[in-house]
């Protein structure tokens, strides 16, 4: 980077940003990105900081030296070029680190048809991601279990539910955006889902001016893929939302245009949704609009909105010009240019509105709060009314196992059922389905209302011991005002 951009960015009172140049591409579309926020006097002052590959190369294994940290604490923003995360080794994802010890709890992916200067199908397409980011599958915590059976823990709690929920209705509000829809998979994930989908549901009635509607996500997937244009802004789980971007970036024809934001109480990093394309790395080549979104993005979160509008309608008005780097030039193009050449354009531009594209205005932040994860209070009674305890067991009959455990129960504890991924194989039940090597036996008490002590379930697990069953984990069963905190197995 060059000292006469570090130089426009010296303002006073400027807000303070962390910039990572990245890998691969990182550095020349950074410098082309700053290049245009320094000719539009972004209120900005920049620090720069070094992650990813190097440090990787070098050891520490979040590719996050402890030099970076200390700058984005400070400044508690960060606009970061693509990484490059080496494969195998024992790598961590810098973007997982970083949502996760920031609390970047709310990703942000706008996903826009640019018709007809880039092809796509679907030329009604705008719409916005807004993706939880720290629950769901994303947690990590996986087991292998057996030798046949792994194990995913999928966690979602209804405080993040309700705050990823309250961030989605605030954003609508703030963008003039006029629906939500909540995607889930609560008809066979009735407790995970389920809380999902009810925490959207309360979050919904406070916000009467916008219209609100739920979708099961492999239909929503569907029409994402189909009829984009049905949608304005959809929220959804981790791994979901991970998902439904790269299809509705797909349709959009326009993967390398888009930026994404990741949103937390207190920080807050900004970036491009592509990778670092170290393939075309140096060869000046390289598109910087996905970035530079990722910039504007960051504009509009420290209030700078009317630099963000005057950036992001030279970039429309640029497009229109049909000046288009490589990756997008076609038949509306009239000028291929390189990276620096593209943002040389847009700054030109700076001052100037689209003619075809709506004229873009942002609305002020300045009463935007901060959205925290807050658990209600607990007004619920909590029963322990049984346990469920997973064993390894293979090679031999389902009825010996049945015939073991059943006397391992006690006075409070009786085996129920076993069941084998979710199906109940035991008692007297026929089935064609292949088992595994991993089965869950549940232990209710003989009165179906009696609460039951974890002293009980620790006699249960003494008898196991001493007759050798090879049990992996337990999982208690609890009634939550006498509504049941589990569910049955298919067949039970």
């Amino acid at each position: 980077m060059s000292s006469a951009i570090i130089h426009e960015f010296t303002q006073p009172q400027a807000h303070p940003i962390t910039v990572a140049f990245g890998d691969g591409i990182g550095p020349e579309i950074m410098d082309a990105v700053l290049f245009v926020l320094a000719e539009a006097k972004a209120n900005i002052k920049i620090e720069t900081i070094e992650v990813g590959q190097r440090y990787y190369e070098n050891g520490v294994s979040t590719g996050i030296p402890p030099q970076a940290w200390e700058s984005i604490h400070r400044t508690k923003v960060l606009l970061k070029a693509p990484i490059t995360t080496p494969q195998g080794g024992g790598y961590k994802s810098l973007n997982v680190t970083m949502r996760k010890t920031l609390g970047l709890y709310a990703n942000i992916r706008p996903c826009i048809s640019y018709y007809p200067y880039v092809e796509t199908k679907e030329p009604r397409m705008n719409l916005v991601i807004v993706r939880e980011n720290e629950e769901d599958l994303y947690a990590g915590i996986e087991y292998r279990q057996t030798h046949d059976a792994f194990q995913s823990v999928k966690i979602i709690t209804e405080s993040g539910a309700t705050r990823i929920h309250k961030y989605a209705f605030e954003y609508a509000k703030q963008n003039g955006r006029k629906k939500i829809t909540c995607m889930s998979k609560d008809n066979i994930m009735k407790m995970s889902d389920g809380c999902f989908h009810q925490a959207f549901d309360r979050v919904a009635t406070e916000y009467p001016d916008i219209e609100n509607e739920h979708y099961i996500i492999d239909i929503g997937s569907a029409r994402i893929a189909a009829k984009p244009h049905l949608f304005d802004v959809i929220v959804t789980e981790n791994l979901y939302g991970d998902i439904i971007s790269d299809i509705a970036a797909e349709v959009s024809g326009s993967v390398g245009l888009a930026g994404s934001a990741n949103i937390g109480a207190e920080y807050a990093m900004f970036e491009a949704i592509h990778g670092s394309a170290p393939d075309i790395a140096g060869q000046g080549i390289a598109n910087p609009s996905g970035l530079l979104h990722g910039a504007i993005m960051m504009l509009v979160h420290l209030n700078e909105t009317e630099t963000a509008a005057k950036i992001h309608n030279a970039w429309l008005s640029t497009i229109e010009d049909g000046v288009h780097t490589g990756d997008i030039f076609g038949d509306m193009s009239r000028e291929k240019v390189g990276t620096m050449d593209f943002a040389k354009a847009v700054v030109e531009r700076l001052g100037r509105t689209p003619s075809r594209f709506p004229e873009i205005k942002y609305n002020s932040r300045e009463n935007f709060e901060p959205i925290h994860a807050v658990m209600k209070e607990q007004k619920e009674e909590r029963r322990l009314v049984g346990v469920d305890l997973f064993v390894h067991w293979r090679d031999k009959p389902i009825d010996e196992l049945g015939e073991l455990l059943k006397s391992c129960g006690n006075e409070a504890l009786e085996l129920k059922m076993i069941s084998c991924k979710g199906l109940k194989v035991w008692p007297n039940t026929e089935h064609n389905m292949d088992v595994t090597d991993r089965y869950r036996c549940r232990f209710r008490p003989k009165d179906s209302d009696a609460t039951i002590s974890h002293k009980d379930i620790a006699e249960l697990l003494g008898c196991a011991a001493e007759k050798n069953v090879d049990f992996l984990k337990i999982e208690n069963l609890f009634m939550f005002d006498d509504k049941p905190g589990f569910v049955k197995s298919a067949g039970e």
